[in-house]
């Protein structure tokens, strides 16, 4: 079969060299499609509304953010970033991102140790999961096993995430203890994922890539983000999620102040904005995003989706050890799966 390869959109639609922002206005890099809806609602709507300052919003994913802070290298055009933990670990590593001071967001007191990155140099605003991501109609039973993305493969309606994103990281690790390894030890993940590897429909590059495709019926199965999902579902798209019995891969989406960020007290209230029990529960209510702030009680379908019994359950990746390590599993990648 012939395989398609989906290339992500350029970072920036405007480049951020060019932006003329104002002192009081705050650079944001955010995920974009349904996150990003989602996120002006919950938390630049409160910020602007609290503060009149204005936010200039551009989107892109974690590894494209992590990639424009090491080319400015301390100069950075963004002022405040989310940015999966990895990726954030990895600009803590390299001395990219501020060590952030507790005492100047104000719902500290409400937050677990737990949300706190390496020396304080991000903070976890809220948790998702890479689950199973189905086509009911094609599966009257909901799939329960990670193996069911190895089995659908032959019939290529099937999508896998790149791994230059989070949710391919996270497929390469299921695949891998699915067949024996684990974190420490990919080499399983590669192998099972190389043997489907002819068979597969499209390797996406954005989150919300595989919306057409399962609008299209083109797909039938593909590991996908648990908010991203059930925010599809909800907006009507033939698209349920699944969590499989070994354990879906969580996910903790943090936020960063580059360093050099031009505006650091405005990117502290825009952390602090959206830290805040309202912002939290607003984030879970519209994008199924699992609040952090211990004040958030869940009710309805945001509640459902995103139960305490499936937290406990899920497999959080060590950030340093991926950091550390995710160069050589996207060259080996490059190798040996998209070649």
């Amino acid at each position: 079969m012939t395989k398609t390869a989906l290339t992500g959109t350029t970072i920036l639609a405007l480049s951020l060299s060019t932006l003329t922002a104002h002192a009081e206005d705050l650079v944001v890099g955010m995920f974009g499609g349904n996150f990003a809806k989602a996120v002006t609602q919950c938390h630049v709507q409160p910020y602007e509304a609290a503060t009149g300052d204005t936010v200039i919003p551009q989107e892109g994913s974690s590894s494209q953010f992590a990639s424009m802070v090491r080319a400015t290298g301390g100069t950075s055009d963004f002022d405040v970033i989310y940015i999966d933990n990895s990726f954030a670990a990895q600009l803590a590593s390299e001395g990219l991102s501020e060590k952030l001071d507790r005492a100047k967001i104000t719902h500290t007191a409400d937050l677990p140790e737990a949300v706190w990155g390496a020396d304080d140099h991000f903070v976890q605003f809220q948790w998702a999961a890479t689950t199973i991501a189905y086509n009911p109609k094609a599966y009257p039973t909901p799939p329960d096993s990670w193996a069911a993305i190895f089995d659908a493969a032959p019939s290529g309606n099937v999508a896998l995430p790149d791994i230059s994103g989070t949710a391919g990281v996270h497929f390469l690790l299921a695949a891998a203890k699915l067949n024996g390894g684990s974190l420490e030890n990919l080499d399983p993940g590669f192998e099972a994922i190389k043997k489907i590897a002819p068979d597969i429909k499209a390797y996406y590059t954005q989150a919300d890539q595989i919306i057409a495709m399962f609008e299209r019926g083109e797909v039938d199965i593909a590991p996908w983000y648990q908010d991203r999902a059930a925010a599809a579902a909800a907006a009507g798209v033939p698209v349920a999620i699944a969590y499989p019995k070994e354990g879906a891969i969580g996910i903790n989406v943090t936020m960063v102040i580059p360093k050099g960020a031009a505006n650091p007290e405005g990117a502290y209230k825009y952390i602090d904005t959206l830290l805040s029990p309202e912002a939290q529960k607003c984030l879970a209510d519209v994008m199924y995003e699992g609040p952090v702030n211990t004040k958030v009680s869940l009710t309805g379908p945001a509640a459902e989706a995103l139960p305490p019994e499936i937290f406990k359950t899920l497999d959080f990746p060590d950030p340093e050890y991926v950091a550390a390590n995710v160069a050589d599993w996207r060259a080996r990648w490059q190798r040996e799966i998209t070649r």
